[in-house]
């Protein structure tokens, strides 16, 4: 049909011929984020926080009992936009969270089974305040990464089970400090999705920077050092208290109540300030 001249429309789909055409398959991935607290046993101290991902364990082949994002096939007949939401509420028991689309994914060899392409979604919640109950191959992993001029050191921790990878990372545009990210070891998670979770990492590291998007996994009264507990965990750095003060200006307000208890001197707290 390449280089064949049609004369209309119903001539070229008579001689159409969809079998000339390699097909592959469209799936999506979903990358749901939270900030959760771990409380300190020196109550003069402001809780931990953990940075977690949610994680599903596979129970077919390929890659049968490794840990990975919740994902599968868009259906012929599905909206794009409808596919995450059915697959992560069948593989999670999550529902009604807004998904924002992070990127697409189309390496020749991700999955072995066919050539797939995928397109991933992403959100960050509070998790303590789900009302879902997580099905019970669905956990939350503890995120701790390190990182040095060359790669990204990831190690995700439910408890039980510790996954390990490490993804290289290679500066593709010096004027805006863009990396391109290859995976460089893994033996833990299936198909490639530590790009996905590294790449989600990022994404939300940079919309902190310009967006309200911490805001979703705060409750609605907190301390200004909880806030900056979690700018800087998504961040990846401590913040000093005049920058962190520049970036939240605008975005709160302060209330007449304050935290007491637990020993802490009283503190004042803040909520989100609507647009």
């Amino acid at each position: 049909m390449d280089g064949k001249t049609y004369n209309s429309e119903e001539e070229f789909l008579k001689d159409y011929d969809p079998s000339k055409f390699d097909r592959l398959a469209v799936t999506t991935d979903i990358l749901i984020f939270s900030i959760s607290e771990e409380y300190e046993d020196n109550y003069r101290k402001l809780s931990n926080k953990h940075f977690s991902v949610l994680l599903v364990k596979r129970d077919n082949y390929p890659y049968k009992d490794k840990w990975c994002l919740p994902g599968g096939f868009i259906k012929v007949d599905e909206d794009i936009e409808d596919a995450p939401i059915r697959i992560l509420k069948n593989e999670t028991g999550i529902s009604d969270i807004y998904l924002e689309q992070l990127y697409t994914y189309g390496g020749v060899d991700r999955d072995p089974r066919m050539r797939v392409i995928s397109t991933s979604y992403m959100a960050l919640i509070d998790k303590n305040r789900l009302r879902d109950k997580l099905k019970d191959n669905a956990s939350w992993f503890n995120i701790t990464k390190e990182e040095d001029k060359n790669n990204i050191y990831v190690t995700l921790d439910n408890g039980t089970d510790i996954l390990k990878y490490t993804i290289k990372k290679t500066l593709k545009e010096k004027t805006t400090d863009r990396y391109k990210f290859t995976i460089e070891e893994n033996t833990s998670l299936a198909f490639d999705h530590p790009l996905v979770i590294t790449s989600g990492m990022e994404r939300l590291k940079n919309k902190a920077s310009y967006t309200d998007v911490v805001f979703n996994m705060m409750p609605k009264y907190f301390t200004l050092g909880e806030l900056q507990q979690v700018y800087e965990i998504i961040r990846g750095k401590k913040l000093l208290d005049p920058a962190f003060r520049r970036i939240i200006k605008d975005k709160v307000e302060k209330t007449d109540k304050v935290k007491t208890g637990g020993g802490h001197r009283p503190s004042v707290l803040f909520t989100y300030k609507e647009k």
